[in-house]
């Protein structure tokens, strides 16, 4: 190939008699040098983005090694102020190595090596210098490693060795690197104030989505940062709306965000999948219809008005999760079931029906169970918003809000919520059609994922290992193991943050659909913990599906906030042995948290909790429909398995507002003998537990171990517990 910049003279034209030969001679010329030609290297890529970092020491609590590969040019690791000290990063696996780029604060090092290894024990060294410039520095280094470090051993100003960045770049055999950023897809509907026609694109994606409970339709509109006048925006199946602003106020919509049952002849029961954020509302009538079941978010909306949770004609509905969000005016519970309601501030509630809970909101009515059902702790212990998508400085970035302790209120009440901006160029965005192959040569690279919109197949699992990776999904974006893969599974490491998206589970049995933590996981998480929120989980309805276990938390310290986990009692591929599914969800971590819980039919136990110190707030399940017989549920001595169960193991475990029900209608002569069981030891808790037969079909004969009243007759009225032991 010529030199840059080098212009070549054209070859002579062939006379006419010369042009078949020497056409002939070219082909055959480029034939043998495709022959010859060795296949295309694969261009060097940033492999340490986001790897796990550890040094010798560090300066202060801010200055820790991840700061010097996060990417992000305002922070920096600094160490203690003595020789030597070192810097290394885990690039996860062995990669042949091309470059290093050291960008260095002030306080820089005159001597220092650029290190390598296979195992993280035996170095050689691959540069050294005594006479470091600082600044920014381009090294070339060759070898294939899977640790690198900078070992300094003399340093140039009285202080430590600061670097604001550590890059190492190289290829590791997957391929051309994968672009950040890009194209969001079609089903991505994005729009600002002078958008045209954005009612009539509303109305278009609703007549499809309207009853397309288990269809393949996946949508998101998104708002950028104005005012929308006039507008309704319904909700069906598998719809996402919201604003692009940090804040909800910065997107106000004086118009409607509905969710309505008219599809279903006014049943709410089945609004399932769908989801509100980041929107200030002026409903046109004062009140705005948010009549959801389970499944459907409403987060960081701030309604300036009331908010009615109940169909049209006030038919029977099942919600339902509210978060970070403010009601100006009462929120009409009317003929919900279940609510849970958490860090958000509203001028009211009215009704309790069953099993109404709150943390950390503001505004909410006082404890009263049993009656009025309401269950209310004043702050929640520890939360963290769910990752959203914003449009700032003209481009997509993604907020990553901070984690809160003894949270209450909004996180946007007195301004900016606390928490990192992340150019959408550090995410792959993932298209339908997307390999789960690719989907992991992305994570290697160091990228976040953003799903976009559709239905994903995956013939291996999604491997995340690195700390502070985000997945996030738009328009409820759906994920399907095939040939009975494991869809994803999550390291032992910090800070991963798993939102927005359902896992539906495929026709060849899964040992899990998602494993959070490898097993004995054993690190501590608790200033950076693992967050799965809006992550839904479903076997059988769209189709087969089978799994042995739909969620398995290993690792210490994770919350799960906002989920539905879900064995289908209706839809298509829906029978006892036909979407079998022993388990919803298996805790095995210490001081796992659970702030809305939604786990329903599953064959055995819903929910059994072997780790230490777990908390939930908020719990609703259905015993599975289906069951033919009372030996189909035979829990050895017991009678049927218990909704939540906790280990004989446990020592110190508690929960808050805590509801089973019974539906049994294959055998509505099956009996249970609790909902729930646990332990009695005084460490092991509960405060407002309730027990439901659905008009009779089946019956409980205690509410959590032998202790409380059964149900009876066909009156469907709770039977509860106040306080356990």
């Amino acid at each position: 190939m010529p030199a840059a910049g080098t212009r070549l003279a054209p070859p002579p034209r062939p006379g006419p008699r010369a042009t078949a030969a020497v056409l002939v001679t070219a082909l055959l010329a480029g034939l043998l040098a495709l022959v010859a030609a060795p296949p295309a290297a694969a261009a060097p890529v940033l492999l340490s983005q986001g790897r796990p970092a550890t040094a010798s020491s560090q300066e202060n609590g801010g200055t820790p090694a991840s700061a010097a590969v996060d990417g992000d040019p305002a922070t920096r690791w600094s160490s203690a102020f003595a020789d030597p000290q070192w810097i290394q990063v885990d690039l996860g696996a062995p990669a042949a190595l091309s470059r290093v780029d050291l960008r260095w604060e002030t306080a820089h090092a005159k001597a220092y090596r650029i290190e390598l290894s296979t195992d993280g024990t035996t170095w050689t060294t691959a540069y050294s210098t005594a006479n470091g410039p600082g600044g920014d520095e381009s090294l070339p280094v060759t070898g294939t490693a899977r640790y690198v470090r900078v070992y300094g051993t003399a340093r140039a100003t009285a202080w430590g060795y600061s670097l604001w960045e550590f890059q190492v770049h190289g290829t590791t055999g997957t391929g051309p690197a994968l672009p950040g950023g890009g194209d969001l897809g079609p089903n991505v509907h994005v729009f600002d104030p002078s958008t045209p026609g954005i009612q009539a694109k509303l109305d278009e994606v609703f007549a499809q989505q309207e009853s397309a409970q288990f269809g393949s339709g996946r949508h998101a509109f998104l708002f950028k940062p104005g005012t929308y006048n006039g507008l309704n925006a319904q909700l069906g199946f598998y719809t996402q709306i919201a604003g692009l602003g940090v804040r909800p106020d910065d997107t106000t919509v004086n118009g409607d965000v509905t969710v309505d049952a008219g599809w279903f002849n006014g049943n709410a029961t089945q609004n399932f999948w769908r989801g509100a954020e980041g929107l200030a509302l002026n409903p046109v009538n004062g009140t705005d219809r948010w009549a959801v079941a389970q499944a459907s978010s409403f987060r960081r909306m701030h309604v300036k008005g009331g908010l009615n949770l109940a169909p049209s004609g006030y038919g029977w509905a099942s919600g339902g999760y509210i978060a970070d969000s403010k009601v100006d005016g009462q929120i009409g519970n009317y003929s919900q079931q279940q609510w849970y309601t958490r860090d958000s501030s509203i001028g009211g509630w009215s009704n309790s029906v069953w099993n109404q809970v709150f943390s950390g909101t503001e505004g909410a009515p006082a404890q009263a169970f049993p009656e009025p059902r309401y269950t209310t702790l004043d702050t929640t212990p520890v939360s963290r918003e769910k990752p959203y998508l914003i449009w700032e400085d003209n481009q997509y970035k993604v907020f990553s809000p901070a984690r809160r302790t003894g949270a209450r209120g909004t996180t946007w009440a007195n301004g900016t919520p606390q928490g990192e901006k992340i150019p959408l160029s550090r995410f792959y965005v993932v298209r339908p059609g997307t390999t789960a192959a690719t989907v992991n040569q992305a994570l290697d690279q160091g990228l976040h994922l953003l799903f976009t919109p559709g239905v994903y197949h995956v013939d291996r699992t999604i491997t995340v290992n690195r700390p502070g990776t985000i997945v996030l999904g738009l328009g409820l974006a759906t994920i399907v193991p095939d040939n009975g893969v494991t869809a994803m599974r999550v390291a032992d490491v910090d800070g991963v943050r798993l939102a927005g998206f359902l896992i539906d589970a495929g026709q060849v049995n899964s040992p899990s659909l998602l494993e959070v933590g490898p097993q004995n996981a054993s690190a501590d998480h608790t200033a950076d913990p693992t967050t799965v929120q809006d992550v839904y989980f479903r076997v059988g309805g769209a189709g087969p599906g089978r799994a042995t276990v739909a969620l398995v938390v290993n690792n210490d310290d994770t919350i799960v906030d906002h989920t539905w986990v879900w064995r289908a009692d209706h839809g298509e591929g829906v029978g006892w042995e036909t979407n079998r599914a022993d388990y919803g969800v298996r805790v095995y971590g210490d001081d796992v948290l659970a702030t809305g819980l939604f786990v329903e039919h599953f064959n055995k136990y819903d929910v059994e909790w072997f780790g230490e110190r777990g908390r939930t707030i908020f719990f609703q399940n259905e015993k599975a429909y289906d069951a033919p017989n009372q030996a189909a549920v035979q829990d050895g001595p017991h009678k049927g398995y218990a909704a939540y169960r906790v280990d004989d193991s446990v020592t110190t475990h508690e929960g808050w507002g805590l509801g089973s029900y019974c539906y049994y209608n294959v055998d509505p002569t099956i009996r249970q003998d609790h909902g729930f069981r646990a332990p009695v030891r005084p460490g092991v808790k509960f405060h407002d537990l309730l027990v439901v037969s659905l008009g009779g079909n089946g019956q409980y004969e205690h509410v959590i171990n032998d202790v409380g009243a059964p149900t009876s007759g066909t009156a469907t009225v709770p039977s509860t517990v106040v306080s356990y032991p």
